[in-house]
């Protein structure tokens, strides 16, 4: 007995009910609907967010346009909200290796005061060095000390000159330098007189000269270290004088900063820095923006370079980095040309989305991570090591030989969160060995949702969420049946709707246009019908063209009798925009076989 019978065409589709729908419009509605019908892949990404484990990060598994970052990033909102707001980061200078800057965390809103507070140091700093060693009393000190060892010099060379004198020659100054003379009466010898000395006269005076030219000799050679002591006197002058002038305003930083450790190391580092430099930056201060980058002294060493700050913010951040190439992801050094050679100092450091997101939460695309050159390798670094070290391609490859900085490592707090689709995930897994470790939770999608009450109620607020979020107006409960029909429709099973939200989005703005452009303040059932048969219309050029081959002759499809090994199939084109039936023709061939199992594939 033959049960098949023949579907009516209204059979095949499944209409939606819009009475169900407790209410006129999706103005009614509460919104904050993302995606529906996805409890389990959210427990995941809950769990993942919940975990504070290394290695716990996240990887969303869904097809493009399902509504996974909108329904993440509001869970990460609400999650991030009861978190507290992470640490401020900052660079100052190393005093000590200047090619390494050190790192400063301080708490939230203080990495901007410090900033703040070191450039008006910075200001002030200025005219203070130049007050003390323009000073009258600065300078009556200085000379003193010259004073005193230039009359040092003087009393040893009288010294030596009297003693000299008791001898019979006489200490001369030349422009060629000291000599001795033999004297006669307080007056040098001519040649004459000389020669007419007896010749033990001679040879005594000869003796003498010889043995005063070498007390002479070590005496010069004492006026260097002399004067070198001169420059010490002069300096400790000059380092008392500065930290007179500039002690108070170190302490008055030192005074708001008394709760933080290292903000009061890093001032007592400058502290001594300037008293030590005090004078070089006198002498090299101008007021040409190259003095930054002369390798003069420049007070820009003693600022707070900010790399991170949190003093807005009353939670956990959530960054999300649509171009994550490698200096967007782990920060760069800036470079200034000057005179075609390439600079940097500390003030130069930028930070990258790792360092934003420390603390929180940092959203990316895996697609676009994995496409950017040494992205992917950067990203996993900093992950594995748990901190972000800013370095260039350069010289993590060996590529450039110029010295830059190394900036001390940022230690990174961060849980990673990648959008991918499943054959990216899989093949990800399969062939990078460190990509479990680093991603253990993974939180797959459905493509299709149950098509029930309840779903279609929830299908319902998300078509309000769309329409209040993107300014649309509200749509009729007929309307929303009619986007309910066309879901099961994309999903291909009536029992299902598709969880492609962004085609049903895309939708919405289409038939609100029709909408507008007729004069309604509610979205109709027609207006999305209207849009829909335009987007038909839009995309049809290939199923006209199908059709017409089979009107034409040009595809033969026999619809009546019968074929043996022959059946008429149908095969569904699916063009993305437009999906429709194809028919094909399904032709058995069979011959005699050796009595074995054959697999046709």
């Amino acid at each position: 007995m033959d049960d098949h019978r023949l579907l009516a065409p209204q059979e095949l589709c499944r209409r939606c009910d819009s009475s169900q729908f407790p209410f006129a419009t999706t103005a009614e509605l509460e919104d904050g609907i993302d995606i529906i019908g996805q409890e389990r892949a959210l427990d995941a990404a809950r769990f993942a967010f919940d975990i504070k484990r290394p290695g716990f990060n996240l990887f969303v598994l869904g097809e493009p346009g399902s509504g996974r970052h909108a329904a993440i990033k509001r869970l990460l909102a609400a999650k991030a909200a009861a978190e507290a707001t992470p640490d401020d980061w900052c660079y100052v200078n190393n005093f000590d290796e200047a090619e390494k800057p050190r790192l400063l965390r301080l708490p939230p809103g203080m990495g901007l005061r410090l900033r703040q507070d070191m450039q008006q140091f910075v200001a002030e700093l200025g005219p203070a060095i130049t007050a003390t060693f323009e000073s009258d009393e600065f300078h009556s000190r200085v000379e003193a000390i010259q004073e005193e060892f230039k009359e040092r010099e003087e009393g040893a060379l009288r010294e030596l000159g009297s003693a000299a004198k008791a001898q019979g020659i006489a200490l001369l100054r030349t422009p060629q330098g000291f000599v001795f003379a033999p004297i006669k009466d307080d007056a040098t010898m001519s040649g004459e007189e000389f020669e007419k000395l007896p010749a033990e006269e001679k040879q005594r005076l000869a003796a003498v000269t010889e043995e005063y030219g070498d007390r002479l000799h070590k005496l010069i050679h004492q006026f260097p270290r002399w004067r070198r002591e001169m420059q010490t006197k002069i300096r400790a002058a000059s380092r008392e004088a500065m930290a007179l002038a500039v002690g108070h305003l170190i302490e008055e930083l030192k005074e708001r900063y008394r709760e933080l450790p290292n903000v009061l190391g890093f001032l007592d580092a400058a502290m001594r820095d300037i008293v030590e430099k005090g004078e070089d930056i006198h002498e090299s201060r101008g007021d040409g923006e190259a003095e930054e980058f002369s390798g003069s002294v420049s007070l820009r060493r003693y600022q707070v370079n900010l790399l991170v700050d949190h003093g807005g913010s009353q939670a956990a951040p959530v960054v999300f980095e649509d171009n994550p190439i490698y200096p967007n992801l782990v920060g760069r050094v800036e470079q200034i040309a000057q005179m075609g050679t390439l600079l940097t100092n500390f003030t130069m450091i930028r930070g990258g989305s790792l360092h934003r997101a420390n603390g929180g939460y940092l959203m990316l695309d895996a697609l676009k991570v994995l496409m950017q050159p040494y992205a992917w390798e950067g990203l996993k670094r900093a992950l594995k090591s748990r901190q972000v070290r800013i370095e260039s391609l350069g010289q993590i490859y060996g590529l450039v030989s110029t010295q830059s900085l190394e900036p001390e490592p940022v230690p990174l707090d961060a849980k990673v969160v990648l959008f991918g689709d499943r054959y990216t995930y899989y093949m990800l897994r399969e062939y990078d060995p460190e990509f479990e470790e680093l991603f253990k939770i993974a939180a797959d999608l459905e493509d299709e949702v149950e098509r029930d009450g309840g779903n279609s109620e929830l299908y319902a607020r998300l078509i309000a969420t769309a329409a209040k979020r993107d300014g649309l107006k509200p749509f009729s409960k007929d309307a929303v049946a009619r986007v309910v029909e066309h879901a099961a429709r994309v999903a291909g099973d009536a029992e299902k709707l598709s969880a492609c939200t962004r085609r049903i989005v895309d939708l919405l703005h289409e038939a609100e246009h029709g909408a507008v452009a007729a004069g309604r303040e509610v979205v109709a059932r027609e207006d999305v019908e209207a849009a829909l048969k335009a987007r038909r219309e839009r995309t049809g050029r290939l199923r006209r063209t199908v059709h017409e081959y089979i009107d034409r002759g040009i595809h033969l499809i026999d619809v009546a009798g019968q074929r043996s090994g022959q059946i008429n199939g149908l095969a569904v084109m699916d063009l993305g925009d437009e999906m429709f039936g194809h028919p094909e023709r399904i032709t058995a061939t069979v011959h005699l076989g050796e009595g074995e199992i054959i697999d046709i594939e």
